[in-house]
């Protein structure tokens, strides 16, 4: 898919996300519109994986860490029709599987996630797997920056460097928020990248919300051989919305009708002036 058909897609989904989102009653509204760019990019482009060979073990695996910002990536799941969106549409209601954080209840998803700083050591294993069995797939896997803050992390960081998972790709959606403030006031993590690189990692650094840069970044995976990849993906909390971006109390609120109604005029306006 060409950089304007991602540019395309990322607006479009970011419509479903507020339409999920405000029918269901609940949502993790900005997280997801922050790294919504970077799942568009990974299964348009880089992931192939589909409803086909989901079911099959040779394949590139993809764990999403911040399971809390899961309707980005149900929207994108049902794009690539792992389900209808009769099924999206029942997110949060009475008996759907479609609830606020993964589980593979739901097609396409992996692995459940949700406690913060399990998904990256779930994903360590699997390139351990795939190293062990000579297979030639990868793993990716999204954290969110505030989850920085959970020592499973870094300890699963040390295991990749010494296993040298040149096949696992780490994305860190670096939008600077967490759920009670900027990251840096709440628990700095800062500086990351000489933390990372400290750590064995080959360490790149991209603007999150561009889908031409992500597309690039990820076509040079492997890095460097031997070593685990790792992208510092610089987003927005709240991109493409002017009342949510990097807005802190956006992380887990349900728009009201008026905002939900701003909010689809400025994504019409947007798709009218990409025409």
């Amino acid at each position: 898919m060409d950089h304007k058909e991602l540019e395309l897609k990322s607006i479009e989904y970011r419509k479903t996300i507020l339409d999920i989102i405000y029918n269901g009653g609940a949502g993790h509204t900005a997280g997801s519109l922050s790294c919504i760019d970077i799942l568009n990019v990974l299964y348009n482009n880089v992931l192939q994986i589909n409803p086909k060979n989901f079911s099959s073990t040779d394949r590139n695996r993809y764990v999403q860490s911040k399971g809390h910002t899961v309707e980005a990536l149900y929207t994108v799941l049902c794009d690539q029709n792992f389900f209808t969106r009769e099924d999206l549409d029942s997110l949060n209601k009475f008996n759907s599987h479609f609830i606020g954080h993964p589980t593979r209840k739901v097609p396409g998803i992996e692995h459940n996630t949700g406690a913060l700083g399990h998904g990256l050591s779930v994903a360590v294993g699997m390139a351990i797997g795939f190293k062990l069995d000579n297979k030639p797939y990868k793993v990716f896997t999204l954290l969110g920056d505030g989850e920085l803050s959970e020592g499973s992390i870094w300890e699963s960081l040390l295991s990749a460097s010494k296993y040298k998972l040149d096949n696992l790709v780490i994305i860190i959606d670096r939008n600077g928020l967490q759920i009670t403030g900027k990251t840096e006031e709440v628990n700095p993590i800062e500086p990351l990248l000489d933390k990372f690189q400290s750590f064995g990692l080959c360490v790149k650094q991209v603007n999150g919300n561009s889908v031409s840069e992500l597309d690039e970044i990820f076509k040079k995976i492997p890095f460097e051989n031997n070593q685990p990849n790792l992208i510092i993906a610089n987003t927005i909390k709240g991109k493409g919305i002017s009342f949510i971006e990097n807005q802190v109390v956006w992380h887990h609120k349900l728009p009201s009708e008026e905002e939900y109604n701003k909010a689809i005029q400025e994504l019409n306006k947007q798709l009218e002036n990409f025409e």
